[in-house]
């Protein structure tokens, strides 16, 4: 028998909201939190809005938010996320529980490059025939440069920041699996507590890519919308006309717990994780595998491992990017996996409201999965208009549905060919 693992406290911050409670709200109601871009002015890139989070307050959260002003938003918002899921589970005073026993695992994305003093150094550095001399860039940019900012651009320092803060002294570990991580590192905790390693995890990721450098590598790869007459309906996940997705950044962290530990303190569980399956596409860099194959492998392991058939599944949030490649090949996926009993599970996307968070969509996804297994209400994927021949499931379209479910299966999929799935129960 090996050990179970349930989910005990959950926070966000996201574009739609900064509590759980304020996102779901969001997604059931079909708000959209897509924009013009305010982060800085990109009128002349041919992306020009974004999801964007408003609002946050740092000192929301900390009792000395100056001491991690130098931070990016990336580990703001992680940390906002995280104290909003300790709190939650009950665990958020540093005198609760075995804190050796206790760890950290997050998906969590770069920090913001200080983007200013880069440019300007190159500029000084260029050379009339289009190269730049490296000496002259040392000596440009060696005085501009903040060594604490400097530091933050480096993935481990969020999760490192976690356990400090929330005193988490057990595992304290950082994956880069592109837009999986955040989904890869919640399965990858679970497996730390069934192997006895740890009795606790905060895990689930955050991420910002929204400044120049992310915003055009993502233009170059022709991956984002260019829909700038209307941001609003720009992230059509799974519909004819969709031509991208649309950027975004946020946070959310869920706090895992083996089921004994949670019971024994009295802990509220707002559900089982029983399924997570992960494998590559090992294919292109850039496009899944258009057969899904990578995608059928991984919802298969993860049905396995929770001991379910497809027909079990109630619904599914899935990675729905709005991008023609992607959308078609989880679709197909999905056929595979599920047969006919593929149109017949309804299937939505969160990303048509969030836009894509990259690093942190999967833990944000995960909990609307979660939530939406608590209440019975499934959030809609809305701005889909024009039906898709490739894409001919039930996508929950433009509006909410009531219906209870017991397990809810989410995918995540990244650019390089990661693929994770988890599947969430109702805890009996």
């Amino acid at each position: 028998m090996r050990r179970r693992v349930v989910i005990t406290g959950m926070g966000v911050v996201t574009p739609l909201g900064h509590t759980v409670a304020d996102l779901f709200k969001s997604q059931v109601e079909g708000r959209t939190a897509v924009g013009p871009m305010t982060r800085f002015d990109a009128r002349t890139l041919p992306t020009t809005f974004a999801s964007e989070v408003k609002g946050f307050e740092l000192g929301k959260y900390l009792k000395d938010p100056g001491r991690y002003a130098h931070c990016g938003v990336n580990t703001q918002f992680a940390i906002g996320a995280a104290r909003q899921a300790l709190e939650d589970a009950g665990l958020l005073d540093p005198g609760r529980g075995d804190r050796g026993r206790m760890g950290v695992y997050l998906g969590s994305g770069e920090g913001a490059e200080d983007f200013p003093a880069l440019v300007n150094s190159i500029a000084v550095a260029a050379r009339d025939d289009g190269t730049a001399d490296p000496g002259v860039f040392a000596r440009a940019i060696f005085p501009v440069l903040d060594r604490r900012r400097e530091a933050e651009v480096e993935m481990h320092t969020t999760v490192g920041h976690l356990g400090t803060i929330f005193a988490l002294d057990g595992p304290n570990i950082a994956c880069q699996t592109a837009c999986a991580a955040s989904s890869q590192a919640i399965g990858e905790a679970a497996e730390l507590i069934r192997a006895g390693d740890a009795e606790v995890m905060a895990a689930g990721g955050s991420h910002s890519m929204l400044h120049p450098l992310g915003i055009t590598g993502f233009n170059r790869l022709t991956a984002l919308s260019q829909r700038n007459d209307s941001p609003r309906t720009a992230s059509r996940p799974f519909d004819k006309t969709r031509d991208g997705f649309v950027i975004g950044e946020g946070a959310g962290i869920v706090v895992l717990e083996g089921l004994e530990h949670a019971k024994r303190r009295g802990a509220t569980i707002y559900a089982e994780l029983t399924g997570y399956g992960s494998t590559a596409d090992a294919y292109r860099m850039t496009d899944p595998h258009p057969d899904g194959k990578g995608a059928v492998r991984c919802m298969a392991d993860a049905l396995r491992d929770a001991g379910l058939n497809p027909t079990d599944i109630g619904y599914i949030n899935a990675h729905g990017t709005s991008t023609q490649a992607n959308d078609s090949a989880e679709t197909a996926a999905i056929k595979a996996v599920f047969g006919d009993y593929a149109y017949k599970v309804p299937v939505s996307s969160s990303k048509s409201m969030l836009g894509h968070l990259i690093a942190a969509a999967g833990v944000v996804e995960l909990v609307v999965g979660v939530t939406a297994l608590r209440q019975g209400v499934l959030p809609p994927t809305i701005n889909y208009e024009v039906p898709d021949p490739e894409c001919d499931l039930d996508y929950v379209p433009n509006a909410a549905r009531e219906k209870r479910v017991d397990h809810v299966l989410s995918n995540s999929f990244g650019f390089g060919g990661q693929n994770i799935a988890l599947i969430v129960s109702r805890y009996s």
